[in-house]
């Protein structure tokens, strides 16, 4: 079966209406930037753990759009990715995923705040789509600034496309909502 192009990921994405706990406009699907359109920042320090990144993010998939989910009751966004790749490359992808994160605990890197170190810890599997993984990631920013950045991660894997979902919070922690994924992935496997 053909990986679905950038416009199908976009037409089964969430839109306007869809999700009422989002402030209107804030969930437009968008696709990357261009190579070399905005910044770039060099891989991470341990290179099971830019897998981890890569697979999140769909680099090296067929086609993927980003969303922006930008909650009415929380001032830390969540996020998805939708990446669809060729035949085959969705399983394989994902279990390079599952190996980074079996062996991927902390990691430096760069980002737009500067440099970080993160420590990464798996949580239990959820129960979506053909397969799924979910971890948090954590930076401590010191309690000037609010406490740990927590970013929990859930991807899935539907057929030749994987989703992740994340939600961000500082000093606390957060979760992407299950019916949203529950959607969202549905919506994945009707459109292959």
């Amino acid at each position: 079966m053909a990986p679905l192009t950038s416009a199908q990921l976009k037409a089964v994405a969430f839109k306007d209406g869809d999700v009422p706990q989002v402030h209107d406009g804030s969930i437009e699907a968008r696709d990357p930037k261009p190579e070399g359109g905005g910044s770039t920042f060099p891989p991470v320090s341990v290179p099971a753990c830019q897998t981890l990144r890569d697979v999140m993010n769909g680099r090296g998939s067929h086609a993927r759009v980003f969303q922006t989910f930008d909650w009415k009751d929380d001032i830390w966004p969540g996020g998805s990715t939708l990446a669809s790749y060729e035949d085959g490359r969705a399983e394989q992808r994902f279990a390079d995923l599952r190996q980074s994160l079996a062996t991927c605990r902390t990691y430096e890197g760069e980002g737009w705040v500067g440099k970080f170190t993160a420590t990464v810890a798996p949580a239990p599997a959820p129960s979506f789509g053909d397969e799924a993984v979910s971890y948090t990631e954590t930076i401590p920013l010191g309690a000037e600034r609010g406490g740990d950045r927590n970013e929990t991660f859930v991807v899935v894997r539907s057929g030749n496309t994987i989703v992740s979902f994340s939600a961000l919070n500082v000093g606390g922690t957060s979760s992407f909502p299950t019916d949203l994924i529950t959607k969202q992935v549905e919506r994945l496997r009707a459109a292959q």
